[in-house]
């Protein structure tokens, strides 16, 4: 199977601290690949490298594939309360295709309103996101990144705070994002999350 994103002997350091030494992996296109480890095992340091947030120390890492990519960071990295409705949020999905002076189309509401659906979260299009529920504002989260439409999407602990109900709306989402052609990669500590997957990427413990 071709390899969406190919990391070929990556060193990452930080100070003295190792995340990987001589590191090499292949994430295969079109499927679910879950990164599963302990704490410290280098979980969300590999999505910021797929994403290009984070360089490596040496080595590197290949996405194959073209266009933009969607991140979902973890909950805990995004404000508390942004000054937005959960609607607004999930469009921020479409705003990389939209660029500053496009107004969005009938075709990208229809993108919104069908994400919204997927994850259970249409009748609170209106509500501001720091008046919902923790698990509803996650699902909103994962909803902005669904909307992107992009070919690879990363998500770190998308069903943290999420009830079984929320969660099962996710796993659909995210099979359906699959389905369509879309690489999707996300570092989960959930035992049901990593079940979805068709691939499981096991990181190990901490390099010292």
């Amino acid at each position: 199977m071709d390899a969406a994103i190919t990391a070929t002997n990556v060193s990452l350091r930080y100070d003295r601290h190792a995340v990987f030494e001589d590191f090499s992996a292949r994430i295969p296109h079109g499927r679910i690949t879950a990164l599963t480890g302990p704490n410290g095992s280098g979980k969300s340091s590999l999505l910021g490298l797929v994403a290009g947030v984070i360089a490596p120390t040496s080595g590197t890492v290949q996405r194959n594939l073209p266009g933009r990519v969607a991140f979902v960071a973890q909950r805990s990295a995004v404000a508390d309360a942004l000054p937005l409705t959960v609607r607004q949020t999930v469009s921020m999905g479409r705003w990389s295709d939209l660029g500053m002076l496009r107004r969005p189309t009938s075709a990208d509401r229809t993108i919104v309103d069908h994400t919204l659906d997927l994850l259970g979260i249409r009748h609170l299009s209106r509500a501001p996101l720091g008046d919902v529920s923790g698990g509803q504002r996650q699902r909103a989260l994962v909803a902005q990144g669904l909307a992107a439409r992009t070919q690879l999407l990363l998500l770190d602990e998308p069903t943290t705070g999420i009830d079984d109900a929320g969660r099962d709306l996710v796993f659909a989402a995210l099979r359906d994002a699959r389905d369509r052609g879309v690489t999707v990669v996300l570092a989960t500590h959930d035992t049901d999350a990593a079940a979805i997957a068709d691939e499981t990427l096991a990181l190990g413990a901490p390099v010292a």
